[in-house]
């Protein structure tokens, strides 16, 4: 396969409405490209502590949609984008010594900007946004990289905005986290992400979302690094 050429950032130079490839092009190439690691400050300040493990909870989409790609802000070729901040979330998938782990499976689901799961029991269904895909997987590059197009999270009843994520790595056992939002208020009264008493470990899982740069849509950016352990399969 023909290598896709780096972007220079991963903005708003794609039409919300282009094709879906053009989409799955766009979203790679972004992954790709030193651009996007350079749009994020301070991505490789953090040191090399294995990320916590969080609970997946009871919400991990009980019925796939049908386009489970990267971008959840527009569903196949639906032609209407969801509600919310689109944000671009993405990072590396590394071991604790700071070696890239490709072919790695990461995947994201959270709260549409209704508060509400892709999710048969989830509270307030009746008002789930159809348009937002609710969930999103990803392979790893050769570099470890990721990135998805979503919204910033948001809270609902009981707990802060957050986003879960899973990883599945080639000989290792699945993976499950949780990704914060650095200056929400709620983040003090969630007992999932105060259940962590190590307050170095809690700040590995929150991150600041920070304007695009040249971005003229308000779009935000993400960078949550994944430092797994060594978990054998099975």
């Amino acid at each position: 396969m023909n290598p896709i050429p780096p972007l220079k950032a991963p903005a708003a130079t794609v039409p919300v409405l282009a094709p879906r490839v053009a989409r799955r092009r766009f979203l790679r190439a972004a992954a790709l490209s030193p651009a996007w690691l350079a749009a994020v400050p301070g991505a490789y300040a953090a040191a090399l502590m294995e990320t916590p493990a969080q609970t997946e909870g009871p919400f991990y989409p009980d019925r796939l949609p049908l386009d489970t790609d990267n971008d959840l802000l527009v569903i196949n070729d639906a032609l209407d984008p969801s509600a919310g901040v689109v944000t671009w979330l993405g990072g590396r998938v590394l071991d604790q010594r700071g070696a890239p782990i490709r072919n790695a499976v990461v995947e994201i689901w959270q709260a549409d900007a209704n508060g509400v799961y892709l999710h048969s029991g989830s509270d307030n269904a009746g008002k789930r946004d159809k348009r937002f895909q609710g969930f999103g997987r990803f392979l790893t590059s050769s570099t470890g990289e990721y990135v998805f197009r979503t919204i910033k999270p948001v809270p609902y009843p009981g707990r802060t905005p957050h986003i879960h994520v899973a990883v599945k790595a080639p000989g290792r056992g699945k993976f499950t986290t949780q990704c914060y939002v650095r200056g929400e208020p709620l983040n003090e009264k969630d007992g999932i992400l105060q259940g962590l008493k190590d307050a170095r470990a809690r700040g590995l899982l929150v991150v600041p979302f920070d304007p695009l740069p040249m971005s003229k849509a308000g779009e935000l950016t993400a960078r949550f690094d994944i430092v797994l352990g060594i978990t054998p399969e099975g």
